[in-house]
C-alpha cells in the first residue's frame, strides 16, 4: 500500500513538472519571397537552431489541409522552410494564425483598394503642390519612415527582428493609418470619390481609409489572440511564430499583454 501511495506522490511530480515547464514563443520577423539575405535556407537553419514544437504561420486556414499541411508550397519562405523542416523533424507541426478570410473581409468592406487609392490619391496631390504645408510634412514623414526599414530589410535577419526596427515599424504604421487620415478627413478629394463594392454599394476613399486602418488593428490583435490560443492549448512547447516583420511590433505588443501573469516567455531567435 505504502508502496503504491509512493509511485503516486511520484507520478503527480513528475505531471506537475512537465505542466510547470515555461512555454516559449519566438515571434520571427521575415521577408515573405526570397531574398539573397533572406531565403529559405536561411529560415531553415535559423529553425534548426531553435528546435521548436510547433510552426505558426500567417495563413488562415484555407491553405491548409485537415492535418495542417500546406496544400501547396508556392514561392514562399516560410512555407518552403517549414516544408523542409518538417520532413526532417516530422513530430513539429504547422498551424495557421491569420485573420481566416482576410483578403475578401478586405474586398467586401471596401477597404481594399480604397488604402491604395487613397495614398496615391494623397501622392499626387502633395507632387502637384495641393497639400497645405502641415499636410505635405505628413506625407514627407510616412513616405521617409519606409527608407531605413527598407535598408533593414537588406541586412541579415537579426536588423530586421530588433526592438529599434520594431519601433520604426510602429511609427511607419502610425502615420500610415494615423496621420495619412488626418488629410483624408480634412480634404474633399477623398469625401467625393468613390470605389464600387463587390455589392454594387458605392464607398468613398474617406471611409474606405478609415476601415483600413480600423482592420490593420483588428488583423494584428486577432492575429495575437490566435496565437495565445495554440500556446494556451499546448503548454510548455517551444513555439516559432513566422510573420512579415511589419508586423512583429504589433503582434509582440499583443502578446506582451496577453502573457501577463501566464507561464509564457517571448524570446527572440538570436538570444535562444
Amino acid at each position: 500500500m505504502n508502496k503504491t501511495i509512493l509511485i503516486a506522490l511520484i507520478l503527480v511530480t513528475i505531471i506537475a513538472c512537465k505542466t510547470e515547464k515555461s512555454t516559449e514563443i519566438i515571434v520571427i520577423g521575415t521577408l515573405h519571397r526570397p531574398e539573397s539575405n533572406f531565403n529559405p535556407e536561411i529560415l531553415f537553419n535559423i529553425l534548426e537552431d531553435i528546435q521548436p514544437d510547433f510552426i505558426l504561420e500567417e495563413l488562415d486556414s484555407s491553405f491548409f489541409t485537415s492535418n495542417f499541411r500546406h496544400k501547396n508550397v508556392s514561392n514562399s519562405n516560410e512555407r518552403i522552410a517549414s516544408e523542409k523542416y518538417i520532413e526532417k523533424y516530422p513530430t513539429t507541426q504547422l498551424r495557421p494564425y491569420e485573420f481566416e478570410g482576410r483578403n475578401e473581409y478586405r474586398i467586401n468592406s471596401g477597404s481594399r483598394p480604397t488604402d491604395g487609392l487613397t495614398t496615391k490619391l494623397i501622392d499626387s496631390l502633395n507632387r502637384a503642390d495641393l497639400l497645405t504645408e502641415e499636410e505635405a510634412k505628413i506625407h514627407l514623414k510616412y513616405k521617409a519612415l519606409l527608407e531605413p526599414l527598407i535598408v533593414l530589410a537588406s541586412k541579415s535577419p537579426e536588423n530586421f527582428n530588433k526592438p529599434s526596427t520594431d519601433s520604426i515599424c510602429a511609427e511607419r504604421q502610425y502615420y500610415q493609418y494615423t496621420m495619412l487620415s488626418k488629410i483624408t478627413n480634412r480634404r474633399n478629394e477623398f469625401a467625393t470619390r468613390y470605389h464600387t463594392k463587390p455589392n454594387g454599394e458605392k464607398i468613398s476613399y474617406r471611409d474606405g481609409y478609415q476601415l483600413a486602418g480600423n482592420f490593420w488593428d483588428l488583423r494584428n490583435q486577432t492575429m495575437a489572440k490566435n496565437i495565445m490560443r495554440i500556446s494556451e492549448q499546448h503548454p510548455g512547447k517551444k513555439i516559432v511564430v513566422l510573420c512579415g516583420f511589419m508586423h512583429r511590433y504589433y503582434i509582440l505588443s499583443e502578446l506582451k499583454k496577453l502573457t501577463k501573469d501566464k507561464n509564457i516567455s517571448l524570446k527572440e531567435f538570436y538570444n535562444n
